[in-house]
């Protein structure tokens, strides 16, 4: 029994607990929630260790054999997602602390930032869909509470937004699930995908496919993301960030878990609907990016042509594009965070969320500035930032496998991405500097001194991991070709579990 896969889900369970009793001492609610998420980066990278020296590792809780029973499952890309998990919820952890005022810190911030982190360790590690459905909704309801937190207005027609497209997600998947299981007896994924392989996909068994892939895209924001812009703006900036570089992304792993283990057999359908939906998602992503004028719209719409993009790759049903879509995948997760950390310290520093109303802060801010321009370069994919490696490999999958309208449109978004970052670049940070004065929706008030110079280490650190990406490129992929080589033969998935 390997207990090292299931401790990312029991230190945040676990430091949450205990931070829900200390609701009003903001120096031990710190402080605990600091030593948690550090074991949990401790916790992620031993599994990545053993991982890499044992393959996978699996956990039967109560010793019951598959494929009953609960089972926790950790191969190459699980342990990463879970390794750059613990990365970005550190980070998002110091922004906190440096842009939350005290009275919402009081709010059960932490606790409930600790059981979001449950949720989605715990999506990232079951190796069942019922688990998964538990996982998302434990992520999901922390979700709704820190969203809502602070009770404005506008937060509280966003969450009610947010809420009624997950609830509605969850109940379909709880439906699907049901007649998945009156189909072919088990929920278990390893089972599933040698029980689907016996039957022979087909009929029922795709419309099932189909339902899924409609669950996993309202979660993720593949095509139907008319939620996403408007809800993580909403929230915090610190909140915002981590769920722009956490939320949708589980969303995206259950897609490629789901697509690559269960349902591949037969790929005509769900693979063409994937391969119109991030087209389409990258095309009005696109539009939104370079339509809207205030910072937090155009930051969300780059989520969603990200999320699009991570689509297309999934939608070549090929093998050697697995590269692409971890790498990316990695990469957008990290880069993605620091730009909403940098997009909330610049709205403090602007006192304002609108672009007309910025410039000239490039006098105050530079480090600020050239930051924001460095994340823009990586997200577009200039060498040797990370964004470069993820793309190059993705893109080219794209010409192998004949898709070349996907492939335009892939590329094509690149060119927006960099035309909205470059304008808010532009027009925040040179021209005259403007006088303005700060609204209550624009960031937290009184705290842009505390934000922009409290965080320089952290921010510094984070684009340093975007370059050392890059550079080391090299050894990063083989940590993603060995996770690219489970997605590409189940057979290693599914002995590793059904003879663990």
């Amino acid at each position: 029994m390997n207990n090292s896969v299931v401790l990312p889900l029991i230190i945040p369970l676990l430091t949450a607990i205990v931070l829900v009793f200390l609701p009003n001492r903001v120096r031990a609610q710190r402080i605990v929630a600091v030593i948690g998420v550090l074991g949990n980066l401790v916790a992620a990278l031993v599994l990545i260790g053993q991982i890499d020296r044992n393959g996978i590792q699996t956990l039967h809780l109560g010793g019951w054999a598959p494929p009953y029973g609960i089972v926790f499952v950790a191969d190459m890309l699980s342990g990463l997602l879970v390794l750059t998990t613990s990365v970005i919820s550190l980070f998002c952890l110091w922004f906190m602390f440096r842009s939350v005022e005290k009275q919402r810190e009081k709010m059960y911030i932490y606790p409930l930032f600790q059981f979001l982190l449950v949720g989605v360790y715990g999506s990232f590690l079951t190796g069942d869909l019922f688990n998964l459905f538990v996982c998302f909704e434990v992520m999901l309801i922390a979700s709704y509470a820190m969203m809502v937190l602070g009770g404005s207005k506008r937060q509280l027609r966003e969450t009610l937004k947010y809420m009624m497209v997950n609830i509605l997600s969850s109940a379909l998947f709880v439906a699907t699930m049901a007649y998945l299981y009156g189909a072919v007896g088990t929920l278990n994924m390893a089972h599933l995908s040698q029980r689907v392989a016996e039957i022979g996909q087909g009929g029922m068994l795709d419309v099932i496919a189909v339902l899924l892939l409609l669950v996993f895209s309202l979660k993720a924001g593949l095509f139907l993301f008319f939620w996403l812009p408007g809800s993580y703006s909403a929230p915090p900036a610190a909140v915002r960030a981590l769920f722009g570089g956490l939320l949708t992304k589980v969303g995206l792993y259950a897609m490629i878990r789901v697509f690559s283990l269960i349902f591949y057999h037969e790929s005509q359908v769900t693979h063409t609907w994937i391969a119109a939906m991030s087209a389409a998602t990258m095309i009005l992503g696109s539009i939104g990016a370079s339509a809207y004028r205030d910072v937090p719209r155009i930051i969300n719409y780059n989520v969603i042509i990200g999320v699009g993009f991570v689509g297309f790759g999934l939608s070549l049903g090929a093998v050697h594009a697995w590269d692409g879509i971890i790498f990316y995948l990695l990469h957008d997760m990290l880069a993605k965070t620091l730009l909403f950390v940098l997009a909330g310290m610049l709205i403090a520093a602007a006192g304002t969320e609108r672009l007309q109303d910025m410039g000239g802060l490039i006098k105050r801010y530079p480090l600020l500035g050239w930051l924001v321009f460095g994340t823009m370069l990586a997200l577009v994919g200039i060498p040797p930032l990370s964004g470069f490696p993820g793309k190059l490999l993705l893109l080219r999958s794209g010409i192998e496998a004949e898709a070349y309208w996907l492939f335009g449109i892939g590329l094509a978004s690149s060119f927006f991405v960099l035309y909205s970052l470059l304008r808010i670049f532009r027009m925040a940070f040179w021209g005259a500097e403007k006088d303005t004065k700060g609204d209550k929706g624009a960031g937290e008030e009184g705290t842009a001194q505390r934000a922009v110079t409290g965080m320089a280490p952290a921010i510094l650190g984070m684009f340093a991991l975007l370059i050392a990406m890059g550079l080391a490129g090299e050894r990063v992929y083989g940590l993603v070709r060995q996770a690219s080589e489970v997605l590409g033969n189940a057979a290693l998935y599914i002995d590793a579990v059904m003879k663990g």
